[in-house]
């Protein structure tokens, strides 16, 4: 049941009685002016001109032609718009028809779709820190809500396990002397245990690494090389490697669990490394790659992207206007690089599962990288022609001097220690309202505030973190989507209520109706947009529109008992679809507050 397809189809036959033309112009969209109108179309103003009449006669003949309708009050204002009204009737009925759905009344795609996605992105043997926080939040959301739509849906965390961080990482621990025993003539890799490394020792020895390489060629080479030798099972540096791995993961594991971020795969890198060979050949058997400078590169640039800057002598390198630079997809030392692990992954995937899209969720510093890949993909027909493959870029999560958030020391913060604060945060406001040591309740509701702070901004924008703003029980916040839910709770109990139908009697209730209206079609505009404000918007406006039904009407004293069923009946509605909506988002909704 959809009350704007059924409004737009009265008006398509309407104008196509009236020979009218462009009837793919009628668009039917939600009123600015909720106090005229609930819904309106401009389609007059757009084809007045054509047929050579004003838009208020167009619009006007529209209204005569459809006459009385029980459903609907059609009416002409000018300068031309088709002014639309629902009865309470109507609203009755779509309000028991989304109560009794098994999808609460949103429409699944016609077509549903495999779709995969990558989203985490986690570094072995590196902590996470607030600069991950994002592609968990934003992958798990747009996965959910495409599960709602009705696609099929994969996850993989796509760890960062076979890169330099780990050739550095080893490195460091040898030089430190905590890999002395692998190294030992004979010695046994697979049952010698890395003594003493603990997360805490990776974490210094990696950025110590990392900062070393930047100063130090010759130890950048042999970081290089020892990646190679991971990377080819050489040994003791894959078993050291492995070890490493495992210790990182059931880290990884705990933070992304605290997020509510889930993953039907947890693979890397590593996984994808057996099609590496099978990729290289692809594209040099099909002469798509060359060797420049001791590399095999892949040329992806199109036409405009790669326009030579005339030289002004010959000893001058080329440069180019609008670069697209070529795909490393081999180095010089026969390693591999991300671009020929994301594309081997492709081929895994494909060869795998076959989906119908694969969507990548990663900060908008990747875009070129992407861009490159998903090229070099269609190229070589590694990714089929009817594939989708998508980059969902985010932007930068800033603190509220508007740079990256960063500790007062200016060092990077710890994913653990954010959600640690946030959870801190909302333990002193579940105290200030009585509920003390309830730490779970609090890690709902302060990882809830982060995430509906995160997904109320376009995805490609910068945003500011700012804790107390996330944390305010009132506004267009998390927990004051989780309040509104426990006091639905609270009421639902405390009348021991059942079951029956919604009456739509008053303007708060009709309010909450439209307003449930625009958060069911806010669920498309999500999924075609890959960004998830829209929905946080549509479910904060529900439950503001709840919080005014529940001032000025007294529920549970109601003494109409035909009247206080139907309020009641209202309240459970709108407690399940603030909680689709909640669970859309990977936010958990709470009992109390």
């Amino acid at each position: 049941m959809n009350l704007k397809n059924d409004i737009t189809k009265i008006i398509k036959m309407t104008a196509e009685k009236l020979n009218y033309d462009d009837l793919d112009k009628i668009v039917v969209s939600f009123s600015n002016r909720p106090e005229l109108c609930d819904f309106q179309t401009n389609y007059a103003m757009l084809v007045a001109k054509k047929m050579e009449m004003k838009p208020i006669d167009v619009a006007n003949k529209i209204v005569e032609s459809i006459g009385e309708n029980d459903d609907f009050e059609f009416s002409a204002v000018m300068p031309g718009f088709v002014n639309v009204k629902v009865a309470d009737r109507m609203l009755s009925k779509f309000s028991n028809f989304v109560l009794n759905d098994e999808n609460l009344g949103i429409e699944k795609v016609k077509n549903p779709r495999l779709v995969f996605f990558d989203y985490g992105g986690a570094n072995v043997a590196k902590e996470l820190h607030v600069g991950h926080l994002r592609s968990p939040i934003v992958g798990e959301a747009l996965k959910r809500v495409h599960m709602v739509l009705g696609d099929k849906t994969l996850s993989d965390v796509h760890l960062g396990d076979f890169g330099l961080q780990m050739g550095l990482t080893i490195l460091q621990l040898k030089l430190d002397g905590y890999l002395d025993k692998f190294f030992e003539p004979g010695a046994d890799f697979l049952n010698l245990k890395i003594e003493n490394v603990t997360l805490d020792v990776l974490n210094d020895e990696y950025p110590k690494a990392s900062k070393r390489k930047d100063e130090d060629a010759e130890f950048k080479k042999i970081a290089d090389d020892f990646t190679l030798y991971i990377q080819q099972h050489k040994e003791p540096y894959y078993t050291i490697y492995q070890k490493i791995k495992d210790l990182s993961v059931a880290e990884i594991k705990k933070n992304y669990d605290l997020l509510n971020a889930t993953f039907d795969f947890y693979y890397g890198e590593s996984d994808a490394y057996p099609f590496i060979d099978q990729t290289i050949k692809i594209f040099t058997d099909k002469h798509l790659a060359r060797e420049s400078e001791g590399a095999l590169v892949v040329d992806v640039a199109k036409e405009g992207e790669h326009i030579p800057i005339p030289k002004k002598s010959e000893d001058e390198p080329q440069r180019y206007k609008n670069p697209m630079p070529p795909a490393i997809i081999k180095k010089y030392n026969g390693g591999d690089l991300y671009a020929t692990t994301d594309i081997a992954t492709i081929l895994m995937r494909n060869r795998d599962y076959s989906p119908d899209e694969i969507v990548y969720i990663t900060d908008n510093r990747q875009t070129t990288h992407f861009k490159q890949v998903f090229r070099c993909c269609k190229l070589a027909d590694i990714s089929p022609e009817k594939q989708k493959l998508t980059h969902v870029a985010f932007g930068t999560m800033n603190g509220k001097d508007g740079k990256p958030f960063k500790t007062r020391a200016g060092g990077v913060v710890r994913l653990k220690e954010v959600v640690g604060l946030l959870i801190d945060k909302a333990e002193q406001k579940l105290a200030s309202n009585g509920i003390v040591g309830d730490s779970d309740l609090a890690r709902k509701i302060g990882v809830g505030a982060m995430k509906f702070g995160d997904l109320s901004n376009t995805v490609d924008k910068d945003y500011v973190f700012d804790i107390d703003k996330f944390l305010a029980f009132d506004g267009k916040t998390g927990p004051y989507i989780q309040y509104t839910i426990a006091r639905i709770n609270s009421i639902l109990l405390k009348a021991k209520f059942d079951d029956s139908d919604v009456e739509v009697s008053n303007q708060d209730e009709r309010n909450i109706v439209l307003a449930l209206l625009k958060l069911i079609s806010s669920y498309q505009i999500c999924y075609e947009a890959y960004s998830m404000n829209s929905l946080c918007l549509a479910t904060f406006d529900l439950a503001s529109a709840f919080s005014t039904f529940y001032n000025n009407h007294k529920i549970l004293t109601e003494e109409d008992i035909k009247k206080k069923k139907s309020m009641l009946s209202i309240c459970l509605l709108v407690k399940k679809s603030l909680e689709k909506a909640l669970w859309t988002l990977g936010i958990e909704s709470v009992e109390k507050m």
